[in-house]
Parts: structure tokens; sequence; C-alpha cells
């Protein structure tokens, strides 16, 4: 009895029990409205769903207002000319999010549509609350102004800056070799291109590094080419990937060999900025598990990204955002680089494919390890094919999204890392590279 007492103290659980007494609401209306009124004509049937879909949106919000979030202002300007109208545009935002993005996306990656109707309604659940939480319900008058965090999701919604001098107090040696881990299949148009420049980059800028290419069994000329760049700089290796074909078998072949104290993945087509990797590294050295690029936050760049594929990244991130709540809106991105102790710690590592640039940074900030988002720039290959092929890996980035957030509810934490300071909570920290932004 205990636990559910303390379960229903939880605002987000008084939110889903009242969303689900309005929707209770709204089907007995229709109930009403069609079997005993007689409404049973289409044109009477479209009124009786608009008439209900009303009501039991006032209702809502009436039971959000005086059971969920308590309190604040209930003057009638604020209620009727500004809670209500918000409230109006949270829920209906919600359903068009729904009906005319997640399920024509998802439906077209070729998701069970059962499956599809609850990402949809999920999805929009938490869009609801986060509005409602943050902007609807929000009581200007004794918050400064300021938007608060969600009660229930201040852990995925907690923003901490994290200076210089919390890194020197972690338990972290600096990185002494960083490694550049670069899968490549049939890329011996680019690959000579993209490992000469990291590596003079790197040279020039005096940092300790490897270069380790896996070729996933290239059916062109890669294999020899890497032989040439090998010999050339002993600092660039390539091994064969040993495990089945795929870009994902080959970055974890990659994870496996790499020898240095740190790690960025880099594509093969050059797509990545060198510039980018050299930010990485600094980044590492104050102290950081990881450091995330965006290609979309003030100071990032995208040069010639195909239209399609931006909008299927731009929903697919959304979408990863509301599930985990967070403020980092590139998760997809491979390109980025972790700590040796953050790759041993989210093993065993599931994804065959490209869902692997997913698993790796959701289990990272999962498990609780920090990471720093810095803006990156991302130009499109300009030789060879691109391997991504979006119908294809729909379901498997779904799967180990899905799976991800499973082990976030249910593992209770077993996963997790110890926190390295004792003084600091065991939250991820986020933020953001302000050498970078102030450019």
């Amino acid at each position: 009895m205990r636990f559910l007492e303390k379960l229903w103290q939880k605002r987000a659980i008084r939110f889903l029990f009242g969303g689900g007494v309005a929707a209770a609401f709204n089907l007995l209306l229709m109930f009403l409205f069609i079997e005993v009124a007689g409404w049973d004509t289409t044109v009477l049937r479209n009124a009786a769903n608009i008439i209900s879909i009303e009501l039991s949106l006032l209702l809502s919000f009436v039971i959000y207002r005086l059971w969920v979030w308590r309190g604040g202002t209930w003057g009638w300007r604020e209620v009727l000319l500004r809670q209500l109208p918000l409230y109006h545009l949270s829920a209906g935002g919600s359903v068009v999010l729904r009906v005319f993005a997640i399920f024509p996306l998802l439906d077209w990656l070729g998701v069970s549509y059962g499956v599809n109707t609850l990402i949809g309604v999920l999805v929009s659940a938490v869009l609801n609350y986060i509005v409602s939480d943050r902007l609807v319900f929000r009581d200007r008058q004794s918050e400064d102004g300021q938007l608060y965090r969600p009660e229930g999701l201040e852990v995925a919604f907690r923003e901490e800056k994290k200076t210089r001098q919390d890194s020197e107090t972690e338990v972290h040696s600096p990185v002494s070799l960083f490694s550049i881990v670069i899968p490549a299949y049939n890329e011996e148009g680019s690959i000579a291109d993209t490992v000469t420049a990291i590596a003079n980059l790197l040279d020039e800028n005096g940092v300790p590094y490897e270069i380790l290419v896996v070729n996933d069994n290239s059916r062109d000329g890669t294999e020899a080419v890497l032989q040439g760049l090998s010999q050339a700089n002993p600092r660039v290796r390539y091994v064969n990937n040993h495990y089945p074909n795929g870009f994902g078998f080959a970055l974890r072949c990659g994870l496996d060999e790499f020898h240095g104290d740190a790690v960025a993945i880099v594509m093969a087509d050059a797509s990545d900025a060198p510039e980018d990797i050299l930010t990485y590294y600094h980044l590492l050295q104050e102290g950081y598990d990881c450091v995330f690029g965006s290609r979309f936050v003030r100071g990032g760049q995208v040069i010639d990204y195909p239209s399609h594929k931006l909008v299927v990244n731009r929903l697919a991130n959304l979408f990863v955002q509301l599930l985990f709540g967070l403020r980092y809106n590139d998760t997809t991105n491979a390109f980025k680089a972790y700590r040796r102790e953050v790759i041993e710690g989210i093993r065993p590592i599931l994804s065959h494919h490209f869902n692997l640039t997913v698993e790796l940074p959701l289990k990272s900030i999962v498990r609780g390890y920090s990471y720093v988002t810095t803006p990156i720039r991302w130009q499109n290959r300009k030789a060879g094919v691109s391997k991504l092929k979006i119908k294809e890996m729909g379901s498997r980035y779904l799967f180990i999204v899905l799976y991800v957030l499973l082990e976030r509810w249910l593992s209770r934490g077993d996963y997790r890392r110890p926190s390295p300071l004792r003084s600091q909570p065991s939250t991820p920290a986020e933020a953001v590279s302000s050498s970078k932004q102030n450019r």
C-alpha cells in the first residue's frame, strides 16, 4: 500500500489516470449521442465526435487543474484567455503529430499498426504532459517567469552545467592516445582523403592518435588503399571485419580492436569535419565521458543533405527526444566520441546495423555517463554510394530505442555506473561547448 501511495504522489501517474478518465468520458458521450439520442447519420456522428472531443478536453482540463497541477492562479483571464487556449493547442498539436507524422512514418517503415498506435499514443501523451507542465499550467506569478522542470521527468530534463573544476575532481586521467575508428565498405574513392585529412590535422596539433580503419570485406580496391596508407603512416592501421558484414558489425569490430583511452567514430566518406575531431579530443581532456556532436544547433552546419533523409532524420530524432526527455537533438548521427570505460560499460552491444549509432549514445546516457554537446559540420559524400537504407533500418532503429527505454524504466539502475563524484547526483550531465557556440 505504501508503494501505491508513493506512486500516486507522482504527477505523471495522476496525469495518465486523469487522461484515462477523460477518454472514458469521451466514449460514454459517443454512446449517449449515437445509441441513446439516435444521432446515427454521417453528419450527426461527426457532430457527436466533435462535441464529445471538446467536452472530454474540458473535463481533462478541469481534472488536471484540480487534481494534477494543483494551486496556481484561478483568475478568469488566466484560465479562459491563456490556459484553455494553450491546452487546446497542446492537445491538438499532439493529435496532429500522431496522425500526420508518427503514424505515416512508422507505417512507411513497415511497423505493424498495433505497435504504431501504441507508439503514437505514448509520444502524444509525453508531448501533451511536457507542454502542459512547462507551459499551460505554469504559475507565472510564483515561478519568476521561468519554465520549471516537469515532475516525474526531472532526471531526464536536468541540465547541469559542468565546469572545469567539476571535471578535474573526477577520476579521469588525460587521454594519452586518441583512437579514430572508421568502418569502410567499398570506399576506395573516399578513404584515402578521409584518413589523410584527419592524420594531417592531428599531427599539426600534436594529438597522440591512432587511426583504425575496419575494412568490412570490401569488394573494390579499399583494402589495397588501406595497405598503402598504413605503410606510409605507422599511426594508421586497418583490420578486416571478423564479424558478419554490416556497418554495426564492422563498428563493433573496431571497438574491440582500438588501443586508445578514448575513441571517436568517424565515417569513411569524409562527411565529418576533421576540425570537429580535434574539438572532441579537447572536450574529452576536460573530463567528460562522451562528446556528442549536433548538426542542428547554433554553430552547426549541414551541406547537401538529401531532403527526404533530412525530414526522416528530424522526425526520428524528435521521437527519441520525446521518449527520453532529451535536449540533445542529433542522436542518430554516428560521429561521437567515448572514453574506453564508456564502451566497456555499455556492453553487450546488440545492434548489427546502423542502429548501433543510436544504441551507443542512448545507453551511455541511460547508464549515467556524463556528456557534452557541441556544434559540428556535416557534408554529404562526394564519392561512392551511401550504405544507409532508411526503409530497411526503420524497425531496427525502433527496436533498439524501445530496448534502451525498457532498460531505463525497468532495470532499477542495475546497469548504471557508480557516480565518480560522491557530491554529484548520479545523473548524466548535459552541457554545450561554449567555446564553439561563441565563435
